[in-house]
């Protein structure tokens, strides 16, 4: 069986990149299927997660500038260019199913050139903000997110990573399928450090100013502690952070850039803290629990309560409550004993999310289009 993955890039940190390693990695070592990654702007460069040599790289080199829109006139006429080597590098391999990661300009014509191939399509983000009032948006995004639902219908199965985003469709053919984890390597854990971890790019998204202003609030208490921050991402907005922490003259949180060993400073950490303004499924929650690290974290739209048992393993904060934030991060880490109580619920509860049961889901869904 042929399987086509098509996204923009692997060489940047982040939980697409990973969640797709994973996959790719599981597909190929199954001997009936043949696995095929296509990517549009790889630029050269080697994958930020390991990806087996058995997988067959593709790359278009179609180079969108993704520091401008993807309707800017820069990019839009590049989109030619994308869809005639894009359907000449499917009819070459002939795939059985095609599955896109990204949400690009090849989301609008995949189904269309695709022909006689069944298509998925994969959402890595929330649309909570998308439909948010949407009768009070602009006609523009109205008669977009319209159209959308016209292309979805297309697909032969759209997958969300949880239940509560499956109510912001229309379509019939959706499937929840949550990311999945390896929980072979995470387990050894050794001693504990005083340290608060949190990790993601750094762009607006990830709001680290509201972890760098809660911890304003109790910095003083913990003289000993340290919150890290790993990402990598908006340079501006690093600058920016960095001046945030000067002028709230904190010294004991810091950027520490990216790490390729985010899985041993969790190990060595007693909490993880996460104050995004939205999170669909984080790859970095599946690996705090994995290492079992109680988690502090927003109850933002609308991943970290399908992984999060809360009172169990973590805490979920009401959103956007910075003071509160605070709050539950000085009760965790004043409490050794509820930590070690979560740290047995992680591993725990981790275990509905391993690759094994994940992966089995996707493997139904796959003999389910072949038959």
């Amino acid at each position: 069986m042929k399987i086509v993955y098509s996204t923009d890039q692997v060489y940047l940190h982040g939980g697409v990149e990973k969640v797709l390693a994973q996959k790719l990695n599981y597909l190929v070592s199954i001997p009936i299927f043949e696995v095929h990654l296509i990517t549009t702007e790889q630029k050269g460069k080697g994958y930020c997660y390991p990806i087996s040599d058995k997988v067959s790289h593709h790359d278009l080199g179609i180079d969108y500038n993704r520091t401008k829109s993807y309707f800017s006139i820069n990019n839009f006429k590049r989109v030619p260019k994308h869809l005639k080597l894009l359907k000449e590098k499917i009819n070459e391999i002939k795939p059985d199913v095609l599955i896109v990661c990204n949400y690009a300009f090849d989301f609008y014509f995949i189904p269309f050139i695709a022909s006689g191939i069944k298509t998925i399509k994969e959402f890595h983000s929330s649309r909570f903000y998308d439909i948010k009032d949407l009768s009070k948006a602009s006609f523009f995004k109205r008669m977009l997110y319209a159209f959308n639902n016209k292309i979805e219908n297309k697909y032969t199965y759209i997958v969300v990573l949880n239940n509560d985003e499956k109510n912001y469709y229309k379509t019939t053919n959706i499937k929840v399928i949550p990311n999945s984890i390896k929980l072979d390597t995470l387990r050894n854990i050794s001693s504990r450090n005083d340290i608060i971890v949190s990790a993601g790019r750094i762009s607006e998204v990830k709001q680290f100013d509201h972890l760098i202003r809660a911890w304003s609030l109790i910095a003083h208490k913990f003289p000993n502690w340290e919150i890290h921050i790993y990402g990598e991402g908006d340079a501006l907005l690093a600058n920016k952070l960095n001046i945030l922490i000067e002028e709230l003259s904190l010294t004991t949180i810091k950027l520490m850039g990216v790490t390729n060993i985010l899985e041993e400073k969790m190990q060595e950490a007693s909490i993880y803290a996460l104050t995004s303004a939205t999170e669909c499924f984080p790859m970095v929650l599946l690996e705090s629990l994995a290492c079992g690290l109680p988690i502090v974290s927003y109850n933002c739209p609308n991943g970290p309560r399908n992984i999060i048992t809360a009172g169990k393993d973590g805490i979920l904060v009401a959103h956007n409550n910075i003071e509160e934030f605070s709050n539950q991060l000085s009760k965790l880490m004043q409490n050794e004993i509820l930590r070690k109580k979560m740290e047995q619920h992680a591993v725990k509860n981790i275990e509905r999310f391993s690759e094994k049961l994940i992966m089995k889901q996707w493997l139904d869904l796959f003999n389910k289009i072949k038959k």
